[in-house]
């Protein structure tokens, strides 16, 4: 899925972000609404990624979608 169709559809993905990376608040997804770079830092501050790392974490998630 490209990241317009996970930004469209957010309200059906959040489910699956929540399950992949259950540190990150609902609250959190919401203010998110999809938007990679946003994404990317929540779990770069979440998780103590290295950006890289997160950046590869979530493109990783989105392309399974």
């Amino acid at each position: 899925m490209n990241w317009d169709q996970i930004e469209g559809q957010w309200k059906q993905v959040k489910g699956k972000a929540r399950e992949k990376w259950g540190d990150v608040t609902g609250d959190e997804l919401d203010q998110a609404a999809g938007k990679r770079d946003q994404l990317i830092g929540l779990v770069q501050s979440r998780y103590g990624r290295a950006k890289e790392e997160a950046e590869r974490e979530v493109e990783e998630w989105g392309s399974k979608l």
